[in-house]
């Protein structure tokens, strides 16, 4: 079976991965999706309202899962590696508007044909920062969404936390309104490293909350961690890998930091005066990386992709939001800048507080910018996003695609095992430990040609 909208093979990588990244420059590595944001543009606006208004499924297609992403930008403090649209300055009359505002964004949502009578699979509360609204605004934006979108059936309800914004009585209303996945932004436990990289919590206030977040029996606790924060050195590592360990958290994810456009050190690196920033090249915070997860595989952590380990047996724990959307599921994003994925169409919100705000005052979707993908780019993104899992089925993609990978892909995927990132064979393909550490790095190998070289925001 051939898929006639799928484009000829791409070529083989030329340049060597030694020769790709050493240093930390400025420009985003890691990948999100695919094609990369910067081809969205407000040409395709008309193909948002195309998509929400037809039904979901057809006959060769069974209806995707449904998910919903809900933005909450608000933040005690802007991190200096942060290049997400947050807000620092906003009062507690100016946060009952916005969430007044995601509340009439997901009923015009609900009105859609696209949407209405569909259940929810998942829900994903991130940010800017979720626990920065208090308990009484999450309990009435919860409830009043539920008006709109039931979500009783949901699998998962994620919600992301930074330590020093939790009490008590705040844990209770998140486990109170369903929250079952719960993801505590530590990034480091080294107080001069957080300080100096802006972030708004110590320590302290990571052990001050444990207590409270382990009476609230979450289903899955989350702690992240950021390998190459600017002053980190293998003394510190090592120090905040035990100090992670012993927090006994159900999973661990571990980021490379990176330095995209338009953040504190990535203009301060790039002004005139050439700030000197003592950041951890990529060879480095490959290594600190790979002992973090060493350790905790000692400590009886499995690796689940190149980012996370968890406790206990394969299947035992799945990350239904990462899952989902790395497999083609519909998700409402709701909030200022939020992306959303319909029926093969990408777009994202206005990127502005007024703007969003002006949108929905007039009735009207806040879009900004789309990309209607085809069949061919559908499966590049699929693909690229399911190798973070560390091995790809072929099997999967010839029966939603009807596409063999192993010959469609044949240039990368040879490329690849020629650096030993990688293994394949008709069955599965497989990332090298080495392959996993770098694996953001190997992705653009599977771009099409228009797309290589490309800024990616």
């Amino acid at each position: 079976m051939t898929n006639p909208s799928i484009d000829p093979k791409p070529e083989p990588a030329t340049t060597r991965l030694d020769d790709i990244l050493t240093d930390t420059e400025v420009g985003s590595v890691f990948v999100s999706n695919y094609p990369p944001y910067s081809f969205w543009s407000d040409e395709h606006l008309d193909a948002v309202s195309d998509v929400l208004d037809t039904q979901p499924g057809d006959a060769a297609e069974a209806v995707p899962d449904l998910g919903l992403y809900l933005h909450i930008p608000f933040c005690r403090k802007r991190c200096k590696f942060c290049y997400f649209r947050v807000f620092t300055d906003k009062n507690a009359a100016q946060i009952e508007t916005y969430l007044a505002a995601l509340v009439e964004e997901v009923e015009m949502y609900r009105q859609r044909s696209r949407i209405d009578g569909r259940a929810l699979k998942f829900i994903y509360f991130g940010g800017g920062t979720p626990s920065y609204i208090s308990a009484r605004h999450l309990r009435s934006l919860v409830s009043r969404l539920q008006d709109v979108l039931p979500w009783d059936a949901a699998q998962e309800i994620s919600f992301e936390c930074e330590p020093g914004t939790l009490t008590e009585a705040k844990l209770v209303a998140i486990r109170e309104v369903g929250v079952t996945r719960l993801s505590l932004g530590v990034e480091n436990l080294d107080d001069s490293i957080l300080r100096e990289n802006g972030r708004a919590h110590v320590s302290e206030e990571v052990y001050r909350v444990m207590p409270w977040i382990q009476q609230q029996a979450f289903s899955l606790l989350i702690v992240d961690l950021i390998a190459g924060m600017v002053g980190e050195t293998w003394e510190t590592w090592r120090d905040t890998v035990q100090r992670t360990i012993d927090l006994d958290a159900d999973s661990v994810t571990v980021y490379q930091m990176e330095l995209p456009y338009n953040t504190v050190y990535s203009k301060a690196l790039g002004g005139e005066a050439g700030a000197e920033i003592r950041h951890a090249d990529w060879q480095t915070k490959r290594e600190w990386h790979q002992y973090a997860f060493e350790q905790l595989q000692s400590q009886g952590y499995r690796i689940a992709s190149a980012y996370t380990v968890v406790k206990g047996q394969e299947g035992d724990q799945r990350f239904v939001y990462r899952d989902a959307l790395w497999r083609g599921s519909d998700m409402i994003g709701a909030g200022v800048s939020a992306i959303s994925h319909m029926g093969g169409v990408h777009y994202q919100n206005q990127d502005r507080w007024d703007d969003y705000l002006a949108a929905l005052a007039r009735h009207e979707l806040p879009v900004s910018r789309a990309f209607p993908t085809t069949a061919d780019e559908r499966l590049t993104r699929e693909l690229i996003l399911q190798l973070k899992l560390g091995q790809l089925v072929p099997s999967y993609f010839q029966q939603r695609y009807g596409v063999d990978i192993i010959d469609r892909f044949e240039g990368p995927l040879q490329a690849l095992r020629s650096e030993s990132m990688l293994s394949f064979d008709a069955n599965e393909v497989r990332l090298t430990p080495d392959g996993m550490l770098r694996v953001d790095q190997l992705l653009p190998a599977f771009y099409d040609e228009r797309y290589q070289n490309s800024r990616y925001t």
